[in-house]
């Protein structure tokens, strides 16, 4: 119930600034129901018995904006995101003529605004590179409207299952590769949910706000193995997990096993770092998961 009405207190401040009005309203459904929202769609008659309406002005809204963007109506679906995240933004899901469209970020901080340009400026750059196994999304607009940043992309079909770990690996070398004469580049996010196997051997990898140039050699690998091991652990337990598994997933990478053990180390001190520039701490203090691992480190040193 508390995260509901974090979610709905977020949804109406952001609906605030994407619906400003004026104009006839337009009804939208909160779905699955007010008590689990996670995304707000325009209304279909199926939808009385599910989530409660909710009436908005398209007129002069993002709506309206990104069909003129695309030169066709829209349609827009917009997920209720979680009001905690430090990197929180609206995301919205484009359609038109019954089809996917795109996927909207919208940078309305500082912070958001910094990331999504980031981001687009990554994904233009990828769209020059000659990849053979990642698939990054497809940078359709970039631009401000009302002072918000906007990044339309194209939409990657999803295909769950299991990704193996020698297309992970082949995809977080191809990745370092992309940085070119600056040195090893990183996703910077490469968790589970930010990639889906393309069915031809490929991989599908969104998210890519934190790319960044010069970092050590396996930080991506680092990132998918300790956030996989966020999702069965507690912190500080996944962060020994991951240093006990170093060795093993970062060998393909040609890292030695002190070499394969540092990297874990410095990729998890720059995770905090992150975190507490951020202001934002969703692994509880560092000291906590992260101080004794590192100072038995250095007692072993």
């Amino acid at each position: 119930m508390r995260d509901a009405r974090i979610r709905l207190r977020y949804l109406g401040q952001t609906v605030r600034l994407l619906y400003p009005g004026p104009g006839a309203p337009h009804p939208y459904s909160l779905l699955p129901h007010a008590v689990l929202p996670r995304r707000l769609t325009p209304r279909r008659w199926w939808h009385g018995a599910f989530g409660p309406k909710v009436m908005l002005p398209v007129e002069g809204s993002i709506e309206t904006h990104l069909g003129e963007v695309f030169g066709t109506p829209v349609r827009a679906t917009l997920h209720v995101r979680p009001a905690r995240r430090a990197n929180r933004k609206p995301i919205l899901e484009l359609h038109a003529d019954g089809e996917r469209v795109a996927f909207v970020k919208i940078g309305d901080t500082p912070q958001s605004r910094d990331l999504i340009t980031n981001e687009a400026a990554t994904l233009k750059r990828l769209a020059d590179l000659p990849l053979k196994t990642v698939v990054p999304p497809i940078v359709l607009h970039h631009g401000m409207w009302n002072g918000l940043a906007v990044l339309a992309m194209s939409a990657l079909p999803v295909r769950r299952g299991r990704v193996a770990p020698s297309l992970l690996i082949s995809a977080v070398k191809e990745i370092a590769a992309t940085g070119g004469h600056a040195g090893p580049a990183w996703h910077g996010d490469l968790s589970p949910w930010n990639i889906a196997p393309t069915g031809d051997g490929r991989l599908h990898v969104w998210d890519w706000e934190r790319y960044e140039v010069g970092v050590p050699p396996g930080f991506d690998a680092a990132h998918h193995l300790f956030q996989r091991a966020l999702r069965r652990m507690p912190p500080d337990q996944a962060a020994r997990a991951c240093l006990a598994q170093s060795v093993r997933v970062l060998a393909p990478l040609g890292l030695s096993s002190a070499q394969a053990r540092l990297t874990v180390i410095r990729y998890l001190i720059a995770l905090a770092d992150r975190h507490a520039a951020d202001g934002y701490e969703p692994l509880g203090p560092p000291e906590n998961w992260l101080n004794p691992l590192v100072d038995h480190q250095e007692l072993l040193t």
